[in-house]
């Protein structure tokens, strides 16, 4: 299937490892040109090292939970490529793992992880994005923003995500800006918070796969990338608004 992303600039967020970087590669693969970004030089060269055609790749190192990062990662794309066409919104974090810790500077500190980071790439990018006749902007979330699972204000900053792709996609239609995000389930990856669980605590982790994972396995990064790449391609064009989930049937809501 011809995804029509020849030609295509995105911008992926956290795309230095795991499901970030498998979502860039996989849009190079597919030609488009990517923006990586992250805050570490060092295995975001890796990153675009790595990485075959026919796109091409370019890192921007910048810390997109401030304004000033955010803008210079939009400004890396025009000036690397031209211009800005799909935006994935995919670095994030986790914080407390019970309520007992969530204090106020937990939970700031994990909305300026996910949601802070969201606002302000996609604002920075709108104006470039009206400049090109639309374009389309994703957001990773999660499928403990759709019910409960993670840490308090995980749960509460990737529901507040999935709400506001619902807004945006709203909002910005008008301007043929076509918002969406995606909710995975738990995906194992090297250095990802899984892996050093499993390496912390195999029975626990054995039990937990057994308990809550029916195909008895982790996904993959291949198989989230494969998705939001398809969803940010013209072959999705009528997915507006919603939260696509892919979890192997790990999530028990509707």
């Amino acid at each position: 299937m011809d995804l029509g992303l020849d030609g295509k600039v995105a911008l992926v967020t956290g795309s230095s490892r795991g499901i970030g970087r498998g979502i860039a590669s996989r849009l190079v693969e597919e030609g488009a040109d990517v923006v990586f970004c992250a805050r570490g030089a060092e295995t975001l060269e890796d990153a675009v090292a790595a990485v075959a055609g026919p796109g091409r790749a370019h890192a921007v190192v910048a810390d997109v939970s401030t304004e000033e990062g955010a803008a210079a990662v939009v400004e890396g794309a025009v000036s690397a490529f031209g211009g800005l066409d799909v935006v994935v919104n995919n670095v994030g974090g986790s914080g407390a793992s019970t309520f007992d810790g969530l204090d106020a500077e937990d939970l700031e500190a994990v909305l300026r992880k996910n949601v802070v980071p969201a606002v302000l790439v996609s604002r920075a990018a709108l104006p470039v994005l009206r400049t090109r006749g639309g374009g389309v902007i994703a957001m990773v979330a999660s499928i403990f923003g759709r019910e409960l699972g993670g840490g308090p204000g995980y749960n509460l900053a990737k529901a507040a995500e999935i709400s506001l792709a619902k807004t945006m996609a709203r909002d910005l239609a008008k301007d043929s800006i076509r918002v969406l995000s995606v909710s995975p389930g738990s995906v194992l990856f090297a250095g990802g918070s899984w892996e050093r669980r499993q390496r912390e605590d195999p029975e626990g982790i054995a039990a937990f796969v057994q308990r809550e994972l029916p195909w008895g396995r982790f996904g993959t990064v291949d198989e989230i990338a494969d998705v939001v790449t398809f969803l940010v391609s013209q072959r999705a064009s009528w997915v507006v608004g919603t939260s696509v989930v892919v979890d192997g049937g790990q999530s028990r809501a509707f």
